[in-house]
């Protein structure tokens, strides 16, 4: 049987440290890669559910292109990018380039008109973020993302970007994600910041609350499920909008991840 094209696909680009020129160990030893596979697995889960569809792999960004997607159907295609280097590297910026070519690979493997949806965390929602101008690119999921003040916007414009972090995130900021997605706002950009109480960077604490507003985030944003209500006003926001009026409190505001007796999210219709 012949498989159709995918629908949609998530790019998944895992943390990594500030200088590392070497690259990331493999398979399990790349702890923050395996960080990464809960992650793969709920989307790959939902989205079945769903009756989209999805496959996992594993995408290289070196001249070999990505490896194959298995069973992806008509769904939704979910890749892992893998890295040259451990680190960003300073103005080398050596995960943006493999985010890059990574969706170069996906254009030239699924078209231009594949909507994609980055997930990042860390190092690797810098990199999410910084690749977001990309064509194929509709959306950013960044997770306890690193932002540095000085790093552009502009590339973010006319693109869905939700920020979730922790706050008591001790390696990256909560507030320059929240400054973030004013700055990005203005340029142009519809941006959502959620807070999750008590978590941690390493988003081992309140683990399943994480994957779960995770892949409703991803979903919706690649109109496969729906967006959380909440997050849809907040990503209509004017451009004039102050940080703090979109920015959510995931137990508060989207009643998601409190647990068995949590109030479910409502939603808004999927994002197309």
């Amino acid at each position: 049987m012949v498989q159709r094209p995918p629908s949609a696909a998530v790019l998944v680009l895992h943390g990594g440290r500030e200088t590392g020129t070497e690259p990331p160990p493999p398979g399990l030893l790349n702890l923050p890669g395996t960080r990464m596979r809960p992650f793969v697995r709920a989307l790959g889960r939902a989205a079945r559910t769903a009756g989209t569809g999805a496959g996992a792999a594993s995408a290289s960004a070196s001249s070999a292109g990505p490896a194959s997607a298995t069973g992806a159907g008509n769904g939704v295609l979910v890749r892992q990018v893998r890295y040259g280097h451990r680190g960003w590297n300073g103005d080398r910026a050596d995960p943006f380039h493999d985010a890059v070519a990574a969706l170069d690979a996906l254009r030239e493997e699924a078209g231009d008109e594949l909507p994609v949806v980055l997930l990042g965390h860390s190092m690797g929602a810098r990199a999410a973020l910084r690749a977001a101008g990309h064509p194929l690119v509709r959306g950013v999921v960044g997770l306890a993302p690193w932002c540095p003040p000085g790093d552009p916007v502009t590339q973010l414009a006319d693109r869905d970007v939700v920020l979730v972090h922790s706050n008591r995130d001790r390696l990256t900021s909560p507030q320059a994600s929240q400054s973030l997605t004013a700055r990005a706002r203005r340029a142009g950009a519809r941006t959502c910041m959620i807070t999750v109480r008590g978590g941690d960077h390493a988003m081992i604490r309140r683990a399943p609350a994480w994957h779960r507003v995770t892949t409703a985030l991803v979903l919706g944003l690649l109109g496969s499920g729906s967006l959380p209500a909440p997050v849809g006003a907040a990503l209509a926001l004017p451009a004039t909008a102050e940080a703090t009026e979109g920015t959510l409190d995931l137990d508060l505001d989207l009643g998601a991840g409190a647990g068995p007796a949590g109030r479910p999210p409502t939603a808004v219709p999927p994002r197309r």
